[in-house]
């Protein structure tokens, strides 16, 4: 059996990847931690896109590309030269590619005018639980930045534009899935 436990946090304290401990309740963890609350929302999503198979795709891509930038803040400062483009660091072209998605969806939705409320739908609500989970992470990695702990801003971008996407995702779900509330008086 692999156990999973190393009781080495239980001081509150986390490692980064190439050296150092930081506090739990530093930026980083907080940011990178807010990153797998969002990967784990999506989770949900992708659950209830069952029947759109290009949605499903492109939430767990979009999974998979957060957890290159949790394992990018998840690095200690001094080693982010070691980052791998795509592996461990956010690129230029996921942006590119959210970028193409926000549009692509978008072509395909009429929004309307005033803000939209969330639970048009089931999994247009549960898209946007994940876009604020991607916003808190979002806000998260400005403490790194602003502790001038952040060397790239491309993980920022990524997750402005991921958000977006999830956002453009929900309006697209509203317009496909079943009405929460048709048919109700």
């Amino acid at each position: 059996m692999v156990k999973i436990y190393t009781r080495k946090g239980d001081d509150g304290s986390s490692a980064l990847w190439y050296g150092g401990r930081v506090a739990k309740s530093d930026p980083r963890p907080e940011a990178y931690g807010s990153i797998d609350e969002a990967v784990s929302c999506l989770g949900l999503c992708r659950a209830g896109a069952g029947d759109d198979p290009q949605l499903s795709a492109d939430i767990l891509r979009i999974q998979t590309e957060l957890f290159v930038a949790g394992a990018e803040l998840a690095t200690a400062p001094s080693a982010a030269d070691r980052l791998e483009p795509g592996v461990s660091k956010v690129t230029a072209a996921m942006i590119e590619q959210l970028e193409a998605d926000i549009d692509r969806y978008m072509s395909c939705v009429d929004l309307p005018p005033k803000f939209v409320i969330p639970g048009g739908s089931d999994l247009s609500a549960r898209l946007d639980v994940a876009r604020t989970a991607v916003r808190r992470a979002e806000r998260r990695v400005v403490s790194v930045k602003l502790g001038g702990d952040l060397p790239d801003e491309t993980v920022l971008v990524y997750l402005n534009r991921a958000s977006d996407a999830l956002f453009a995702m929900a309006r697209y779900a509203d317009e496909l899935q079943p009405k929460v509330f048709e048919g109700r008086g």
